[in-house]
């Protein structure tokens, strides 16, 4: 019988691999902490000592998030008014959730001419 595979914990370095190898994507220091901006809007920062990210997402569905998983998402209060949530990273399951995450991220920042030339990504498989 395999063993089964424990997804190993993203950290800061790999949010910062992942965020720049999408289109565009430059890193800029902003209130002393790493921010990710696509064609210069940001998509996401890494607060808290870098043991968190944040992201955008609508409101609705950031609010669903929470509820659903409070032990890895939640709202910081200076963001609450703005669609942002954050994501503990230890409580991420694995690489793969953490580039579900940052292309979601990117898609909601990324000008049109970026969506259009890119169109499946950030896309959940099959949708």
């Amino acid at each position: 019988m395999a063993a089964a595979t424990v997804p190993v914990m993203p950290d800061a370095e790999d949010v910062r691999r992942i965020a720049l190898s999408l289109p565009d994507t430059t890193e800029k220091t902003a209130w002393s902490m790493p921010t990710f901006r696509v064609a210069g809007k940001m998509f996401a920062t890494l607060p808290e000592d870098e043991t968190s990210l944040a992201v955008r997402c609508p409101k609705e569905e950031r609010d669903e998030l929470v509820l659903a998983e409070p032990d890895k998402f939640w709202i910081a209060a200076h963001e609450a008014q703005f669609a942002w949530v954050r994501a503990k990273l230890a409580a991420l399951e694995g690489e793969d959730e953490l580039r579900d995450i940052l292309a979601d991220s990117w898609r909601q920042a990324a000008p049109t001419r970026l969506l259009e030339a890119h169109p499946r990504l950030g896309l959940p498989a099959g949708g």
